[in-house]
């Protein structure tokens, strides 16, 4: 039988003693919980659908299986192997996300996803994580070196990542890149000009995308006036939150939530709202802020600035995905394709997210001699 004690050196027993083991706990957690959450909503969809009453809720079930066994196997990696993992992982996604705007199906006048026989998968959200890794490292070589190489290879790599995102295209996940290399930036120590031409950057890219793409200008527009077009799907998950209450009207009781067409999905949070009340919802969005400010606390006690770059930018990362689909339930934003991380249904998502915690715990793990190594340089 196996024992954690200090004398045993094997590589599990090393990580049950060096890594954060509250992340992996919390992360757990949560996807135990999106499939308790996917059971109440999830069937409807499946109903309507014509697919097995259970049929998402057992998919679901499998994709967190994995989703633990990737989390597990990523946060055994060293330092190099994560950077190199990254590295393949950014280029390969480039290259899959044009297969996919080349040759994928078209999904709501979008080409995000690639088929493979029976699976699809989504190749942005498995580029997301190897981005914030590749780019903090390009980052913090700049502020170790003071050469400006390192940021302009770090502003290349968010460009070309962006342009994919746009040919899809993906607004939503362009928000949230461009939000999370912001903060990469700041991490990175970069000077407050520079920041401020990045916000202008931003926000003028944002008027741009307003006044050249009509679907973004229609979502904005049925945002700031829901008379100017469709609002359906806000209105009902709307309707479901306030039907629940604060205590909700129990598990399977939900009425509202039959009526939301991606209830399983983006709006998984109205279905959370209407059966386990509003307590349920602070109580999830209390867990997200215990995980980023966890990670956050973390990556501030890492020896390097690589390492402490790269676990700060994929906490942001994470818990800006939770805010922004948190948001779209409340009608705080335009509504936007989001799913709530390990809560709602979705291979690609839940894999990906996965793989990020993974890297983040990789990036966090304790090394004896770390400290005592950087401060003899």
């Amino acid at each position: 039988m196996m024992t954690f004690d200090r004398t045993n050196r094997s590589a599990l027993a090393e990580w049950w003693w060096t890594s954060d083991r509250w992340l992996f706990a919390t992360v757990s957690a949560l996807m135990f919980a999106g499939v308790l959450i996917g059971m109440a909503a999830s069937p409807a969809i499946a109903e309507k659908l014509r697919y097995d009453t259970f049929h998402f809720v057992s998919r679901q079930i499998v994709f967190a299986a994995l989703a633990l066994s990737v989390m597990m196997l990523v946060s055994l990696l060293k330092l190099r192997d994560i950077r190199r993992l990254s590295l393949a992982g950014f280029f390969g996604g480039l290259v899959l996300m044009g297969l996919a705007i080349a040759i994928g199906p078209e999904v709501k006048g979008a080409h995000r996803w690639l088929d493979f026989g029976p699976l699809s998968i989504q190749p942005s959200e498995f580029t997301k994580p190897a981005f914030v890794v590749l780019c903090a490292a390009c980052l913090a070589q700049w502020q170790r070196t003071g050469k400006p190489a390192g940021l302009i290879a770090g502003l290349l790599l968010y460009g070309a990542f962006v342009a994919m995102l746009i040919q899809q295209p993906d607004f939503g996940q362009t928000l949230l890149v461009t939000a999370t290399f912001g903060a990469l930036l700041f991490f990175a120590g970069i000077s407050i000009w520079i920041m401020g031409v990045f916000l202008a950057a931003g926000a003028g890219a944002a008027v741009m995308a307003y006044l050249f793409f009509p679907h973004v200008q229609s979502r904005v527009d049925r945002f700031l006036n829901p008379d100017s077009g469709d609002t359906y799907q806000v209105d009902r998950a709307m309707r479901a939150l306030e039907n629940g209450g604060f205590l909700g009207v129990g598990p399977g009781e939900g009425t509202v939530k039959a009526s939301i067409p991606d209830a399983h999905t983006d709006f998984i949070m109205a279905v959370v709202g209407e059966e386990f009340g509003l307590a349920a919802c602070m109580v999830l969005a209390a867990v997200f802020c215990f995980l980023v400010l966890r990670a956050l606390h973390r990556s501030v006690q890492c020896p390097d600035a690589f390492s402490q770059i790269a676990a700060a930018g994929l906490a942001v990362m994470l818990g800006l995905q939770a805010v922004i689909n948190m948001a779209v339930n409340l009608q705080l934003i335009p509504a936007k394709g989001m799913t709530l991380p390990f809560i709602s249904y979705g291979g690609s998502s839940i894999l990906a997210l996965a793989l990020s915690v993974g890297c983040l715990i990789a990036l966090t793990r304790k090394r004896p001699g770390a400290r005592r190594r950087r401060a003899l340089r």
